[in-house]
């Protein structure tokens, strides 16, 4: 189905479904004029513009073209008449999270793009935040914020964009109430089908999240700041599955998703590895090579955190990963490095020189390439 199709066959569905899927009439409200700039409202979207500027000018925000106006496309598809007051701007920053605010300015975080299996799974966290723009959702909470210094961090959430240590600050201080979130996730899902998208997609984003909170030692859903303000996962799942059930169908679009964010899946991994939470990583990563057991960079990257966790027999696994994205094929050439590191580390001295310059001759400019030469050069002692 081409595009221009596949929209037009999403909005006449819509307002059929708005009712099943909300549990009662919802209407799309019109677009959201602009406020005086002397009314109280009008002051705070002044200030969004200016952490608007900020934004665009943070060497954290991913400037591609092509992937800006792909996602750009979908969150339009999503807000239909509202497109022309959504602007998206891609944040690299390896968390799950997307936000928007009231003055149109959308955030959607890489961590959260590598984690959706598909293009309907992140509609549906596109879909819940503009369904939280359309309620005004956001207007009200700016209004409750009492002391002046939490409002200024708040604001900076949306301006300095990468402070990741900062999540938790936005989801637990300014966190919506539940019933905020419930409406978000009904409108969420009427934006969905409206658009065309399967809207069973929606549960099985909470429910991957889910997996990796729960690998983390203690973790606890309800300790998550992510999780502690939404209804629970429980009320979620059936909320979201019963809302689906209403009106099945809808396509997922995975192969145009993957072949979209192909060229960024390998950053957005390293981002992921680096960020140490080894346990979450692993859960992660686990989950993605289940669903494509083909590609070699999901093996290297697991293969990474097994390597830096170095825990009981992790080295082993590691190695195990190592080799099953060398016998994929088109592995990063990373791999060979951290092959040769372990062997290295257990003195299997020539399959390590084999490693190293297996390494260097797929990256002869790699940036630790003067180290790499060390320790060939202490191997052939």
């Amino acid at each position: 189905m081409k595009r221009r199709e596949f929209l037009a066959a999403g909005c006449a569905c819509g307002t059929l479904l708005a009712g099943a899927a909300a549990g009662a009439e919802w209407q799309m409200p019109a677009r959201l004029a602009r406020p005086e700039l002397a009314t109280e409202e009008g002051g705070l979207w002044a200030m969004m513009d200016r952490a608007e500027v900020q934004l665009r000018r943070s060497p954290f925000t991913l400037r591609d073209p092509k992937l800006h106006d792909y996602v750009q496309d979908i969150a339009c598809r999503l807000g239909a008449a509202h497109c022309p007051d959504i602007r998206v701007y891609l944040v690299q920053t390896p968390l799950f999270n997307a936000n928007m605010a009231p003055n149109g300015m959308m955030q959607v975080w890489t961590g959260l793009m590598l984690r959706v299996d598909n293009e309907a799974q992140l509609a549906a966290v596109i879909g819940h935040e503009i369904g939280h723009y359309l309620a005004r959702h956001t207007l009200e909470h700016l209004r409750d914020v009492k002391s002046r210094s939490a409002f200024g961090q708040f604001l900076g959430l949306f301006g300095a964009a990468g402070a990741v240590g900062q999540l938790a600050l936005l989801a637990s201080a300014f966190a919506y109430s539940r019933d905020q979130e419930r409406e978000a996730d009904q409108i969420g899902v009427v934006l969905m089908r409206g658009a065309g998208y399967d809207p069973a997609e929606a549960g099985k984003v909470w429910d991957n999240l889910l997996l990796e909170i729960q690998a983390k030692p203690g973790g606890d859903p309800s300790r998550n700041p992510m999780f502690a303000t939404h209804p629970s996962e429980e009320e979620r799942r059936e909320t979201l599955l019963r809302v689906a059930a209403t009106a099945p169908g809808g396509v997922n679009n995975e192969d145009a998703w993957q072949q979209q964010t192909a060229p960024f899946r390998r950053q957005w991994l390293k981002d992921e590895v680096k960020r140490g939470q080894h346990e979450e990583s692993l859960a992660l990563l686990t989950r993605l090579i289940v669903h494509s057991p083909t590609r070699p960079e999901y093996f290297y990257a697991r293969g990474e955190v097994y390597r830096s966790r170095a825990g009981d027999k992790d080295l082993d696994s590691a190695l195990a990963d190592y080799q099953s994205a060398i016998g994929l094929g088109g592995e990063p050439p990373e791999t060979h490095r951290g092959l040769g590191l372990i062997q290295r580390q257990r003195m299997h001295a020539a399959e390590a020189k084999e490693s190293f310059r297996r390494y260097l001759d797929a990256m002869p400019d790699a940036p630790d390439g003067p180290l790499i030469k060390s320790y060939l050069e202490l191997l052939a002692q």
